[in-house]
């Protein structure tokens, strides 16, 4: 009998709309269906001391009000902020983040995101994309090649 390990994907979502918890689910959708085994949650849903834990991490962040976290990622965002250098490590990821260019500081909540987890050691496997209001395209292309950098 071949045992074989799937790759399990973690999707997180910040959110104030929905928008990026559907795509999360479509995140998912994709990933089973490509033979990965995906979970997803919602930022605040998440235990902060099983974060480091996580080996896949895919991020979809809208950006709320003047470049703010939305509310339900600010914990997990200020859990991170005090990690030390490095305690990412054995993180990979990529984040997707939602925005509207009539704003100053568009996508910085995914912006935020994508720095940290670098900064703190996490690897990144594929480069973040901003997307403006009509994200539909840019995010559907995104999931597909972030998940078969997986496949």
């Amino acid at each position: 009998m071949c045992l074989v390990r799937m790759t399990k994907i973690t999707v997180l979502y910040g959110t104030e709309t929905g928008n990026s918890e559907l795509l999360a689910m479509d995140i998912c959708k994709l990933g089973e269906q490509s033979g990965l085994e995906c979970v997803n949650f919602g930022m605040d849903e998440v235990d902060n001391s099983d974060f480091s834990e996580i080996e896949n991490l895919l991020i979809v962040c809208s950006t709320w009000g003047d470049g703010e976290q939305p509310d339900n990622a600010i914990d997990l965002w200020d859990y991170v902020e005090e990690l030390g250098d490095d305690e990412l490590q054995n993180m990979k990821f990529s984040v997707l983040a939602l925005g509207d260019t009539a704003f100053d500081l568009f996508c910085e909540a995914g912006k935020e995101w994508d720095r940290i987890l670098e900064e703190k050691g996490a690897t990144r496997i594929y480069e973040r994309v901003d997307c403006d209001v009509d994200y539909e395209d840019d995010a559907e292309e995104w999931i597909e090649n972030v998940i078969s950098t997986f496949s």
